[in-house]
């Protein structure tokens, strides 16, 4: 019979660990650390995998639609009266006589290395005239996007907490409008009254031709541009220009935004821990705004990322009826104009916006939602 060691269970009675202990509890959070580490690098493992095979896909796809089209590419840069040995020739020097597999993997390649082509409507490099294109759609949907979240969410949280009632009923009905009226009626018609008759916003294009050749762009945002070179004359010629169209995008928004919002409020408002709140004496405001609402941005997240990344795309329409010169605007020439270089460097760069602001709300979902967290 084993003789209990006296020292040990005066140590145990104090809460003093053995030696012995003390080693097997180091261990064993050493283990749990490592389990940690590895949860985390298998987490980012997977994330890094994702995204490269979603930029291989969307690369595959977008290079075969753009084979598959019926458009040849070749006769949009030679013509099509040009000589037959000129055509091959042409169509040799740019190999789009080789497979398609072949074709796709010397274009992965020259992709990788930042080479989308050259233009045949601009004769420039295809990434250049994004550069100077995605700016502009840039300046139009941030600006659309803000008025459409710092409408759109308190619309949408008082719809919800006043249920039935007249917020309520008007939020329904933008929504409906937004989801029915087509948006280049919607934006001929801001044109026609408030440009028109009114006089109240400048007309199409993002600033007039008497600012357009005295400043340097720097950022290609027009708004920072004229800020930052002081010229608050033409900072407001650009603003003038701006919030039209800026605001017939934040109005889209705002519809899609305020609808999601009050869905995830109703939700959230029939909750148990809603109850328990009021219960306990809290004030209803701290209960929507500091509770309910923070519940509700978490799915809200991922809606107002993706109404951004619509809007980034390139709306097409109302860059259109604008003379935006955006990025949607440039894609919908080029296509046109048989330009299938710049037509696949825009499709490109318009996923890529997509799966940014993808994987940017999933890391603000993790963030906001503790229970997504890897453990």
């Amino acid at each position: 019979m084993a003789v209990p060691d006296p020292l040990a269970a005066g140590q145990a009675s104090l809460g003093i660990a053995s030696p012995e202990s003390a080693a097997a509890l180091q261990l064993t959070a050493k283990r749990s650390a490592g389990r940690r580490a590895g949860g985390v690098a298998s987490a980012v493992g997977r994330f890094l995998l994702v995204i490269f095979l979603t930029y291989l896909g969307l690369l595959a796809v977008t290079f075969f639609i753009g084979r598959v089209i019926p458009v040849d590419p070749v006769l949009a840069i030679v013509g099509d009266r040009a000589p037959a040995h000129v055509i091959e020739r042409v169509r040799e020097e740019l190999g789009l006589n080789k497979p398609l597999y072949e074709q796709f993997y010397l274009y992965l390649g020259k992709v990788l290395k930042g080479d989308f082509g050259t233009s045949v409507l601009t004769a420039n490099p295809v990434l250049q005239d994004i550069r100077r294109a995605f700016p502009a759609t840039l300046e139009l949907a941030t600006l659309g996007i803000v008025i459409g979240v710092g409408f759109g969410v308190p619309l949408g949280v008082w719809a919800a907490v006043r249920r039935g009632g007249l917020v309520d009923q008007l939020v329904r009905v933008m929504g409906l409008i937004g989801y029915s009226v087509p948006i280049f009626w919607l934006g001929l018609m801001g044109l026609v009254v408030f440009y028109a008759k009114l006089g109240w916003v400048s007309g199409p294009g993002r600033i007039d031709v008497a600012y357009e050749y005295t400043l340097t762009p720097v950022t290609g945002l027009m708004l920072l541009d004229t800020a930052m070179a002081g010229e608050w004359e033409a900072f407001g010629n650009a603003f003038s220009h701006l919030i039209l169209p800026a605001s017939l995008l934040g109005y889209f928004s705002l519809a899609y935004i305020s609808r999601m919002t009050r869905s995830f409020m109703l939700n959230e408002l029939a909750q148990e821990y809603v109850i328990a709140a009021r219960a306990k004496g809290l004030s209803e405001a701290r209960i929507i705004w500091r509770h309910a609402l923070r519940n509700a941005m978490v799915p809200l997240v991922t809606v107002i990322a993706l109404s951004y990344a619509g809007l980034l795309e390139g709306s097409v329409l109302t860059e259109t009826v604008f003379s935006w010169p955006g990025l949607g605007l440039y894609i919908t020439n080029s296509l046109q104009n048989a330009d299938m270089n710049a037509v696949l460097g825009g499709t490109i760069v318009v996923g890529s916006v997509f799966i940014g602001l993808n994987l940017l709300s999933d890391v603000l979902y993790r963030l906001l939602d503790p229970r997504t967290r890897v453990r």
